[in-house]
């Protein structure tokens, strides 16, 4: 039985479709939504502006409330909550490092902007091949 679900969201479509999707399929698992922003560097695009940030922790929380507050929306169409999280780091890193605490993990095909695929890869693909726990992928 799946009771805890992870969706890591980035504010993309298909992050969007991630969180439906586990919403729709399992209306009584525990949903938590994970948005991870880049540590500081430039080659991370928003990640870059919190190298200035006095307080790194709350400029996260701050750039990951516009896509939380979209999952909570998203949440209370279909009746549900969700919890939230945010971690600095790499997509990919962070996921992974979270992935143990749930039964299964929901994601996106393929999210954020080309600039972020180029460098990055494909997170889901690689989140897939090394995730400890099941991983549906939603395109």
């Amino acid at each position: 039985m799946i009771s805890r679900i992870l969706v890591p969201m980035d504010g993309s479509e298909m992050a969007h479709e991630a969180l439906e999707y586990a919403l729709e399929n399992h209306p009584d698992a525990e949903i938590t939504v994970l948005h991870v922003v880049g540590e500081p560097s430039p080659m991370w695009g928003e990640a870059t502006g919190l190298a200035l940030e006095d307080d790194l922790e709350q400029a996260a929380e701050d750039l990951a409330e516009s896509v939380f507050s979209s999952a909570r929306e998203l949440a209370a169409d279909y009746n549900g909550e969700i919890d939230t999280e945010v971690r600095l780091g790499m997509p990919v890193r962070a996921i992974l490092n979270r992935a143990d605490d749930f039964d299964l993990i929901v994601i996106g095909s393929h999210g954020g902007s080309v600039a972020d695929r180029l460098f990055v890869g494909n997170v889901a693909q690689k989140v897939f091949r090394r995730s400890p726990v099941p991983v549906v992928v939603v395109r």
